[in-house]
């Protein structure tokens, strides 16, 4: 007589059930947890921890956009004529995410043939959710350096840049590499101030329009206390904590009257520049520029400099300290 086999995982209680899903988090894993059992079905949903990792967007036929993995669109809409005009060939059209994150015909890829707001419906007890795009919206030439960080409420409530014409090796430049004493004068007379500017404002409407674009989301899950938008390349991540996602749902939200994107505030602006800066690891960036920001109508506080030196992770978080020590520019911009 065969003896009956046990399974010992039915024998662990709810509670270290959903401990273990918490850790697994992936909303594709969990997703194929739900097909396992009843009792799983019921307990995947009530993860407080999710994250959504999205391989490719599709777009809908109405935008007359394909696009997988980074690869740019040809979009036609006033958005994308927006990002032309401001920031020229820098920046690609950012219809891409407002297919991926809005309601209309978008697809998440492998998870379902729904958009994130959609597929997320039915988990009600999310605290934690971390959505990571296929890539940046940023198209920069290859071999330039840019990065982003920023915070929300219901606007912009800090953001840091940092960017570098180039990621070198150590070897190859040290020779190469001269004193500081032209910097200031090329910084200017080269083009270098109003490149910078340009990165600028493509990060400010890269993170504008990811803020805007997750109104529903938020809405759908009142019990969120940490959000953060990010992306597989790396270069920008959006991040709204407890307090700023209260103040989100409290005001209104200020819309750009030109594009599906966030308005941007005055703005008050430090950046530090430097022609060239050898890195931890056996790497110097050249032309490397830090940029911090702040709206004009919010005072500096010191946690402020905390949320500038903890921007990026190691080799570019001693890049941004060793920036920070360097000469100040300080700039101004209006709201737009």
């Amino acid at each position: 007589m065969p003896i009956p086999t046990i399974d010992h995982f039915d024998g662990l209680p709810d509670s270290l059930v959903l401990l273990i899903f918490n850790k697994l988090a992936d909303i594709k894993a969990l997703g194929r947890c739900c097909a396992v059992s009843k009792r799983f079905h019921a307990l995947a949903p009530l993860v407080d921890n999710v994250v959504v990792k999205v391989d490719c967007v599709i777009s809908g036929e109405e935008s007359g956009l394909n696009v997988r993995g980074g690869g740019s669109g040809g979009g036609r809409g006033i958005f994308s004529h927006l990002f032309r005009y401001v920031v020229g060939t820098i920046v690609k059209p950012l219809q891409v995410l407002q297919q991926f994150l809005g309601p209309k015909k978008t697809i998440l890829a492998e998870v379902s043939h729904h958009s994130p707001g959609e597929v997320l419906k039915n988990f009600k007890e999310i605290q934690s959710l971390r959505i990571e795009l296929p890539g940046g919206e940023l198209g920069i030439e290859e071999g330039v350096l840019l990065k982003w960080k920023a915070e929300f409420g219901s606007t912009l409530e800090s953001c840091v840049i940092l960017g570098a014409a180039s990621l070198v090796k150590l070897d190859k430049e040290r020779k190469e590499n001269k004193p500081d004493g032209g910097a200031a004068e090329s910084f200017y007379t080269d083009g270098g101030l109003k490149l910078r500017v340009v990165w600028t404002i493509s990060s400010l409407i890269a993170a504008s329009a990811r803020h805007y674009l997750l109104q529903q989301i938020i809405s759908d899950h009142p019990t969120l206390e940490s959000l953060v938008l990010t992306d597989a390349d790396g270069q920008g991540m959006l991040c709204m904590s407890r307090e700023q996602l209260h103040e989100f749902r409290e005001k209104p939200l200020a819309a750009s009257a030109t594009s599906n994107r966030t308005q941007v505030p005055a703005l008050n602006m430090k950046l530090w520049y430097a022609p060239y800066l050898e890195l931890p690891g056996g790497t110097g960036l050249k032309g490397a520029t830090l940029v911090a920001i702040r709206p004009s109508d919010h005072p500096a506080r010191k946690e402020a400099e905390g949320f500038v030196a903890g921007a990026f992770e190691e080799p570019f978080r001693s890049a941004a300290n060793l920036l920070v020590k360097r000469r100040t520019y300080l700039l101004e911009m209006n709201s737009f």
